[in-house]
């Protein structure tokens, strides 16, 4: 893998910005530096970052905020760092739009790993063989080249998980999918993912492409099963 990636690691302690930063140096990486949400945001905003490294518990704007934000035009995986390993901190993350999350204090290397599997996964999106590159789906039109998805003639913006989540699902209309199933396929056993993580998903997605997230016309829950899109 290519990697000349732009990583952008913020934290509002320097010393950790800049340990992180030597290992990212170290793989090859061209790094940016943010010590707290609003500069994230400004840095995001103004530069071509492909991967971001974001701590929670900031001065001036939190991760979670800054998170929102950057949502609201940017789908770049963005792996949060947190000292609390609380579950409420790591699902507030990954329904404001994580895709991942590490706890402080963190092995280098395992840090280094998710960040690859990022990449990986994000530069693969448009990468699936699929002789239809266009799939509908009642409002639902999901472009594979353009990466782009919109319900009902709207453009909504899906985090690369949530997409690869329902590109899955659209691709393979009616058939239906367990946890287990989700997660081989979309984390390749590379990311300790639990059920209630890709339940987080799943509703995130279902905000985004449904009327009635609670009577929803699309992404139906199969109980005791797993998850399945029908045609609406």
């Amino acid at each position: 893998m290519n990697n000349s990636y732009n990583v952008l690691t913020v934290d509002d302690d320097r010393e950790i910005v800049e340990s992180i930063s030597i290992f990212l140096k170290g793989e090859g990486y061209n790094v940016f530096k943010a010590y707290n949400g609003r500069q994230a945001i400004e840095t995001v905003m103004e530069e071509e970052i492909h991967i971001m490294i974001l701590d929670i518990m900031m001065p001036e704007t939190d991760g979670i905020q800054a998170l929102l934000k950057i949502r609201e035009n940017k789908n770049i995986p963005i792996i949060l760092l947190s000292a609390k390993s609380e579950n409420k901190d790591k699902i507030l993350g990954l329904t404001a739009g994580a895709d991942d999350y590490v706890t402080k204090p963190f092995d280098p290397s395992e840090l280094m790993a998710r960040v690859k599997s990022q990449l990986r996964r994000y530069t693969s999106l448009g990468s699936m063989e699929k002789s239809d590159r266009l799939i509908v789906i009642g409002g639902i039109t999901v472009d594979l080249d353009a990466k782009k998805v919109t319900v009902d003639g709207e453009v909504k913006h899906f985090t690369p998980i949530e997409y690869k989540i329902l590109t899955l699902l659209c691709q393979n209309m009616g058939k239906t999918f367990s946890a287990g199933e989700i997660y081989e396929r979309i984390w390749n056993g590379e990311t300790a993912v639990n059920d209630s993580s890709i339940a987080v998903h799943i509703r995130h997605i279902r905000e985004k492409i449904e009327i009635n997230p609670r009577e929803p016309k699309y992404l139906k829950v199969v109980w005791g099963i797993g998850y399945k899109m029908e045609g609406g």
